[in-house]
């Protein structure tokens, strides 16, 4: 049979002491690690690739903005029908060389050559109606001009016949009656030939617009006549400029109407740049600004000389003139890339231009710690910016080392690690 052992108080009262100290330890201990670990930073998530960084510098660098486009001729002319027709042969293929006297359509129109031969009856029908009124006037002018003639002559004999009778009636040989007699046939005489001479000269002044109402119908007639016969002459097409033909829009046998666009030529001796550059960068191109235009064959200067008005599908198209001769190779529509040179930038802070960020604008950027193993976001005012390079106004300086590629998948982090 067992015996119970009576226990110490005191043993049971240090055991209970010592075992509420260690809950107090350990309560206090918990409490610790859960501060410290609510204070510990999120772990920095590691760049899989290496990312594009660049150095922060002071310096010079040039202002420059880029873009792709084509070759195209300065001259370029679009030949239109000048009347409707059917087109009976294709004389020239595009990439021609031609001259201009050059035919390349022939088209045909059987009512135009019928209105050719009437406007043509018409007008010499005009000329003829001309050529009678024009004989009647002369006739007229004949007939009073020999009236003229004609009362010369009987002035210049009653005057005659007067003088001699004066001298008769000095000697009382004839009666003062007939010598009033002859006086007055004198004045007959003279008054019929100064009417016989305003008729002359009424005629002869008179003789430009009494012919003039036929004359300006005959001109019309003339008019019509070479309206027609000039669209008969343009059934034959030419290309009216010195070039290379390249678009003929039309099929043999096709039905054109007047207005129709059916060639077009260009000189390719005289050819422009034309760029597309992006509507953001466009706001200090100026005219004159001085481009470099690579064919990849070969580069040529030249200047811009005209700017859209108006921006399309997110880009504004530049002209560039071309000064000097082309690279060999150069064509119509061949694909370049120019670059247009905006301001010289003297003593600024710059670094290479990220893949993202407006001029102008704040960012965040990762700055590369000393030992390149850790990048830290900061945030960068960038200033005016080029194809390759962008200015910083604010949060870097010359040395520092910045990711300039795309970051985006860590906004949520602060700091980043690297290989």
């Amino acid at each position: 049979m067992a015996m119970d052992v009576k226990r110490d108080p005191a043993i049971l009262r240090r055991k209970k002491m010592r075992q509420l100290a260690l809950g107090a330890v350990g309560v206090v201990v918990l409490v610790g690690v859960t501060f410290f670990v609510m204070r510990l930073r999120p772990a920095a998530p590691l760049v899989d690739s290496e990312p594009w960084k660049d150095t922060v510098k002071r310096g010079d660098f040039v202002r420059e903005v880029r873009g792709a486009g084509t070759l195209v001729p300065e001259d370029i002319r679009w030949i239109p029908a000048r009347t409707a027709g059917r087109v009976e042969q294709i004389v020239l293929r595009p990439g021609a060389t031609v001259t201009p006297n050059s035919v390349i359509l022939e088209l045909s129109n059987p009512d135009l050559q019928q209105q050719v031969r009437a406007a043509e009856l018409n007008w010499k029908s005009g000329q003829a109606t001309l050529e009678n009124r024009r004989s009647d006037l002369k006739q007229t002018i004949l007939t009073l001009t020999a009236a003229v003639k004609n009362s010369e002559q009987d002035f210049n004999l009653a005057q005659a016949t007067l003088d001699a009778n004066e001298e008769l009636a000095k000697q009382n040989l004839i009666s003062a009656v007939q010598l009033k007699t002859y006086r007055s046939q004198l004045e007959q005489a003279r008054t019929r030939l100064d009417l016989a001479k305003s008729q002359l000269e009424n005629s002869q002044s008179t003789l430009a617009s009494q012919i003039a109402p036929q004359e300006a119908d005959v001109a019309q007639r003339k008019a019509q006549y070479e309206l027609v016969s000039q669209q008969a002459a343009d059934l034959h097409v030419r290309a009216g400029m010195s070039g290379i033909l390249q678009v003929v829009p039309v099929e043999q046998g096709q039905q054109v109407g007047a207005g129709t666009q059916l060639a077009r030529v260009a000189n390719p001796a005289s050819l422009k740049a034309q760029l597309r550059i992006s509507e953001t960068q466009t706001k200090d191109l100026a005219y004159g600004q001085v481009a470099d235009i690579d064919t990849r064959n070969g580069h040529v200067k030249g200047r811009v000389s005209r700017i859209d008005p108006a921006a399309q599908g997110g880009t504004v198209g530049v002209d560039i003139t071309l000064e000097g001769p082309l690279p060999p190779g150069s064509r119509p529509d061949l694909s370049v890339d120019g670059t247009i040179t905006l301001e010289k930038l003297v003593n600024i802070v710059y670094v290479g231009r990220p893949s993202f960020g407006q001029d102008n604008g704040s960012v965040g950027m990762f700055k590369v710690s000393p030992d390149g193993k850790e990048a830290t976001r900061v945030t960068v005012k960038l200033g005016r910016s080029s194809v390759n390079t962008v200015e910083i106004l604010e949060g870097l300086k010359p040395g520092d080392v910045v990711i300039l590629s795309d970051m985006s998948q860590y906004d949520a982090f602060d700091r980043v690690r690297l290989k």
